[in-house]
């Protein structure tokens, strides 16, 4: 999940109820950190159990449906991967082991400092998975009641978390042996990190948590490839496959969420319509936002504005998003939703072009600007262009 780097668009009117010559071959054109629409502090008024008791029921009625159409969607522990395959084998004779650090650090030698900023802030963000579970077991008729409850629903989230679990503990053993990063510093950020918390406003309702997560796993799994195609470019090869591999989890993970979104438009389509609404007109938060090291408050914003300029998450891909999960959904093609929910459906499909509309007068003022240098306390204070 979350992960990843990951933006927020630019607000959303309320009416609308370390070697500088190799380069990096970027995405989109190159844009300044004004254009970068870094999460704004919540503004949504913080409310719990806004699901109504009787919906508790939908979820029930639902478990054999998730047993048979979710649960699926997971890897046996003997089919999936494990962080050491990607790794030096620690086993060996010495010498062996020492020739594959140090061709690891060969390979990385090469990689921008920026590249390493954004790669950072993917692990930060996935080793703060404990918040994550946390949030989903918040949520009302889905939660794991005791810990190790043999509901559908908290099989999965068990079994999701430890599948998560690896992306952090790969990228940062990866990082750790580059000799690129200040792993004191970025210890000291995910500790910060795990220990804000989030609130990115599902309100215990599974309705809101789900549509969330489904943003969320589309967003990770864009993050993650882009990592892969720029490591590729770099001259690591070992590295794109880490993050392709990563980007294929939480592609897999996607849709297992966006297929119980779609399964609740099914039996309750007003009800989940409003859900994706409200989510999206409160934005999509980023599990990271409150990402502090001790020293830069504004650490997520240059972080934002990083992956902005290498083309790894952008305000278009939010919009791309959005564009692929009403298409997903048939949003647009939905009948017999009560005036709310056709309100609803009025807000959601028109959204994205109003996305695209003013991030283009963000970049237009942004282009005015001149970029600025900011100093990263995770690569020894060196400063990168934001």
């Amino acid at each position: 999940m979350q992960s990843s780097l990951l933006l927020s668009p630019l607000p959303i009117p309320t009416s609308f109820s370390h070697n500088p010559k190799t380069p990096i071959r970027r995405r989109r054109r190159t844009v300044p950190p004004a254009a970068v629409a870094a999460p704004p502090p919540l503004r949504h008024q913080s409310v719990t159990h806004s699901m109504p008791p009787e919906k508790t029921e939908i979820f029930r009625s639902l478990e054999s449906w998730a047993a048979q159409s979710v649960l699926p969607l997971l890897k046996p522990v003997d089919r999936c991967w494990q962080p050491t395959e990607f790794l030096p084998v620690s086993s060996q004779p010495y010498d062996q082991f020492s020739d594959e650090v140090r061709a690891l650090r060969e390979r990385t030698a090469d990689l921008p400092d920026e590249y390493f900023v954004v790669l950072v802030g993917d692990m930060i963000t996935e080793d703060a998975l404990p918040t994550y579970q946390t949030m989903i077991n918040t949520l009302d008729g889905v939660r794991d009641e005791t810990g190790a409850s043999a509901n559908p629903w908290a099989m999965w989230t068990r079994a999701w978390t430890a599948e998560e679990n690896r992306h952090g503990d790969l990228l940062r053993t990866y990082l750790y042996l580059s000799g690129r990063v200040d792993m004191n510093m970025i210890e000291r950020t995910v500790q910060y990190l795990i220990s804000s918390g989030m609130d990115p406003g599902t309100e215990n309702n599974p309705y809101l948590g789900f549509v969330y997560t489904s943003f969320q796993e589309r967003a990770t799994f864009v993050s993650h490839g882009n990592t892969a195609r720029l490591a590729k470019d770099g001259g690591d090869p070992v590295l794109a496959r880490i993050c392709g591999t990563i980007a294929s989890d939480e592609k897999r993970h996607e849709n297992a969420y966006v297929k119980i979104v779609e399964k609740l438009l099914e039996v309750d389509p007003s009800g989940a319509m409003t859900a994706v609404a409200d989510m999206m007109r409160k934005k999509i938060t980023m599990p990271a936002h409150l990402m502090y090291d001790g020293q830069d408050p504004s650490l997520f914003e240059h972080f934002a504005a990083v992956a902005q300029r290498l083309g790894v998450y952008t305000a278009d891909d939010y919009a791309d998003i959005l564009e692929y999960l009403i298409g997903r959904w048939r949003l647009e093609k939905m009948e017999g939703l009560t005036g709310e929910g056709r309100r609803a459906q009025e807000f959601v499909c028109g959204l994205a072009p109003r996305i695209r509309k003013l991030q283009e007068r963000a970049d237009e003022r942004a282009r005015k600007m001149e970029p600025r240098g900011v100093k990263f306390s995770w690569l020894f204070n060196k400063e990168v262009m934001v």
